[in-house]
């Protein structure tokens, strides 16, 4: 979430979960689904068939409905997604999650929400962090997430994420954990006696996000796809674990205790890149602001941003050139800004200098971006439409946490509250 916030996969799977992944494309968007071997454990392949979904902090979307979705009477099924109010909310933030979720949210059950618990795993701004999640939340609103189709409601304010995120602790081998590469990667940037505990299980609480609401499918970007495995785990754990006859044993309804989710991977999007490297993903954590474009900056800024990124000395432009990263992000966002196929974007811009499309991106991207930056600045001064759509949110999105906790809860033997 944030981004957004889940997609990486093959690489460093666990030993219990070898899998291997297919796709099947709809409405030009991707469902990717995993076929486990036969040495699975009968018991898993089971859990795994009884769960359909998956959710949380980051990308992706459906531009139509898929099987029983397509039914106007089937129930419609959910998807749950959020980016971290750290930052300033950026393009890659944008076109690979937030602008998506406008396209989901007209044919599925949604709840987007500003995951400020993650927000707080690596030094942060105490100061900031308060504003930055109710920017973080005009925003959305301000890209067109329509109140009335999704939900949006700040993580913090449903307490039973972190109590769920406690119950999956206690089952969660620490193994599974050391092996998340981005532990790995910030814990080394930080330094070993800076890191706290947060950042080991970090990954513990965006399972949590995304079985709180029985989620069937999960918009992830690139950077989330080891996490997403790890949730699909985790639910097929506490499945085998509590699940079945034990729970009905304990006065429940018996069965899976979780949905397991499934990804949806955008076609293209998912990875926007850095402006200053084409093989480096945009990032709000990048020390150099030139890196990306943020949703509020000025005119002026984004021009000269576009201006001053990095180029190649080659001729003309062209996609998919593995010695052109940068041409080929450029040309990305673009196509993604314009709404043109990369046909068209191929065939305008072939013979362009760099020069010439770096006008003409930077004049795009600023004709994209200015009924967002008006709508948001309506939006941030009306503190109290905000606060009220914020508690709305928390509300419809507390009653379905609720409900799972206490299967949670049941299943593993708590005494009843």
């Amino acid at each position: 979430m944030g981004r957004v916030v889940f997609s990486h996969f093959l690489t460093n799977s666990s030993p219990r979960l070898a899998t291997s992944l297919y796709s099947l494309c709809y409405g030009g968007f991707q469902i990717r689904r995993w076929k486990r071997p036969s040495s699975i454990p009968q018991h898993r392949l089971l859990s795994a068939r009884h769960g359909s979904g998956f959710r949380c902090c980051c990308s992706a979307s459906l531009l139509q409905p898929a099987g029983p979705e397509t039914s106007p009477s089937s129930v419609k099924k959910r998807i749950v997604s959020g980016v971290q109010p750290t930052g300033s909310i950026h393009l890659g933030n944008y076109l690979g999650a937030i602008r998506n979720w406008i396209l989901l949210q007209n044919t599925y059950d949604t709840f987007f929400f500003i995951v400020d618990l993650h927000a707080i795993t690596l030094p942060y701004d105490a100061q900031q962090l308060s504003k930055a999640t109710r920017d973080t939340a005009a925003l959305y609103l301000a890209c067109g997430v329509d109140t009335s189709k999704a939900s949006v409601f700040v993580q913090s304010h449903v307490r039973a994420h972190a109590e769920l995120m406690w119950l999956l602790s206690s089952v969660t081998p620490v193994g599974w954990l050391n092996r998340m590469i981005q532990f790995k990667e910030k814990s080394r940037k930080a330094g070993d006696e800076n890191v706290g505990v947060g950042l080991l299980t970090y990954p513990v609480l965006m399972a949590s996000d995304i079985l709180l609401y029985q989620s069937d499918f999960v918009p992830v970007g690139e950077d989330q796809k080891q996490h997403l495995e790890l949730t699909r785990e985790l639910a097929e754990r506490v499945n085998h674990l509590f699940g079945g006859r034990k729970w009905k044993k304990l006065g429940g309804r018996g069965g899976s205790v979780f949905k397991v989710p499934e990804p949806l991977i955008p076609p293209v999007g998912a990875r926007v890149m850095s402006l200053t490297d084409g093989l480096s993903k945009m990032s709000k954590s990048a020390p150099s602001d030139q890196s990306r474009i943020n949703l509020l900056d000025p005119k002026d800024v984004i021009a000269n941003k576009i201006k001053r990124c990095k180029t190649d000395s080659f001729p003309g432009m062209e996609f998919d050139n593995p010695e052109r990263p940068e041409c080929n992000n450029l040309l990305s966002i673009y196509q993604l800004i314009s709404g043109k196929t990369k046909a068209e974007v191929a065939e305008e811009c072939r013979d362009m200098n760099w020069g010439t499309f770096k006008s003409l991106l930077a004049d795009a991207l600023i004709d994209h971006l200015q009924p967002i930056q008006v709508r948001y600045e309506e939006i941030i001064s009306d503190s109290a439409y905000l606060d009220g759509i914020l508690a709305e949110g928390a509300t419809k999105a507390a009653g379905i946490a609720d409900a799972t906790l206490h299967n949670v809860y049941q299943a593993m033997g708590f005494l009843r509250r």
